[in-house]
């Protein structure tokens, strides 16, 4: 290590071997840096996790524009909307098709378990709505209580969701009635229910006898080949008589959705500060591993301001003690960080994974703020004079 950081500086590493003159302080320091890490690993691996469950269901439909209430924050928030907005939207030369799209959750009790499953009413007449992944097995819908299963629901064994054939269906008790699944699709575990559950429009309205057909929660709309869908969006805005409707384009109401979760539900601006905590942590740790540092060696400092050495030697010196710190205490971080991401995805079945991006935003956040600690400690040098360091 001598060697090399001698290679990449052009003298001797004098950070380096400050830093590893007290092994147990350098270790001690590492492990501080190393937690910081972790810390901020774990809350960013929270938050796209939240953004990831947010945007998930999203992804079971694929139209091109959603009318909601004025008051839908989400997709599963929000009152219900009349359907005669539907036979209004039709109107517009561009609209294709139209379908009114039911959500609510349903308990299933296990023994000692309860599964809760967001379960999407739907028409499956038109699997031009749902993604190809899930449009072929719509025609199991058309029989009454006739349901498509999160084969990653957790509570659900992978074993018995993989036995889910239409020759071998699950039946279950839930609302009252006797479900039957008789397929399965890959959703996963969110933040608001266990998973997810596909059934026709009628046995939603079964499930739930207090619901209306005449008001489901969002209505969706496909548009003909070639059709702007925000230039249909501002028409439709103009078309449609109630101007408090939430009109948007799918694409924009998926993120209206992640916006509104991160920034204004308490999860999103508690993980958030978590982060924020986590690189608060990491300045203090390194600050003070630093200034102490600047501390024990103010002789050795004062002998080389003394000679003519100038600030930028000095803040170069505590710059390769930072350097030295955020790279070796990032490689722990790293390693602890993805392990408990990993352990905590497969307990929760949230989408709870180290990523690329994650691991590099990192990396470069604790080389800064660990060169913001260093520049900080390296002000008691700057102002002083050689005799008053003796």
């Amino acid at each position: 290590m001598n060697r090399l950081l001698q290679r990449l500086f052009g003298r001797l590493p004098l950070g380096w071997l400050q830093l590893t003159h007290n092994r147990t302080r350098f270790a001690a320091a590492l492990a501080g840096v190393a937690f910081a890490n972790v810390l901020v690993f774990v809350q960013l691996g929270i938050m796209n996790s939240m953004a990831t469950a947010t945007l998930r269901p999203y992804a079971f439909f694929q139209p091109d524009v959603m009318i909601s209430a004025g008051d839908a924050n989400s997709l599963t928030d929000g009152s219900n909307v009349a359907r005669q907005w539907l036979l209004q939207a039709m109107a517009d030369p561009d609209v294709a098709d139209g379908m009114s799209l039911f959500i609510a959750n349903v308990h299933w009790e296990r023994g000692d378990k309860d599964i809760s499953l967001t379960t999407f009413g739907i028409d499956p007449a038109k699997p031009a709505f749902l993604a190809p992944r899930i449009a072929g097995d719509l025609a199991r819908l058309e029989v009454q209580d006739a349901a498509i299963l999160d084969r990653r629901a957790r509570g659900l064994g992978k074993a018995e969701a993989a036995a889910i054939r239409p020759q071998t269906p699950l039946s279950f008790e839930t609302q009252g009635r006797t479900v039957t699944a008789y397929t399965t699709f890959a959703g996963g575990g969110g933040f608001g229910a266990d998973g997810y559950m596909l059934v026709s429009d009628q046995t939603f309205l079964s499930l739930f006898p207090a619901r209306r057909s005449a008001a489901p929660d969002h209505i969706l709309l496909t548009l003909r080949p070639g059709a702007q869908p925000e230039a249909v969006v501002t028409r439709l805005k103009t078309l449609i008589s109630d101007p408090s409707l939430r009109i948007r384009t799918y694409a924009q109401a998926a993120q209206d959705d992640l916006r509104y979760q991160q920034a204004k539900r308490p999860t999103g601006i508690i993980f958030g500060f978590g982060v924020l905590i986590g690189v608060l942590v990491g300045l203090v740790i390194v600050y003070q591993v630093l200034s102490t540092d600047v501390a024990d060696h103010l002789r050795e400092y004062a002998t080389f301001k003394a000679m003519g050495y100038g600030p930028g030697f000095f803040l170069g010196v505590v710059f390769e003690e930072a350097l030295v710190l955020g790279i070796l205490g990032f490689i722990p971080g790293l390693i602890v960080g993805t392990t408990i991401l990993t352990l905590m995805g497969a307990i929760t079945t949230l989408p709870l994974a180290m990523t690329p991006s994650m691991a590099i935003s990192v990396f470069l956040g604790t080389i800064v703020f660990s060169a913001l600690s260093g520049a900080v400690a390296t002000r008691r040098l700057a102002a002083a004079d050689p005799a008053d360091l003796f």
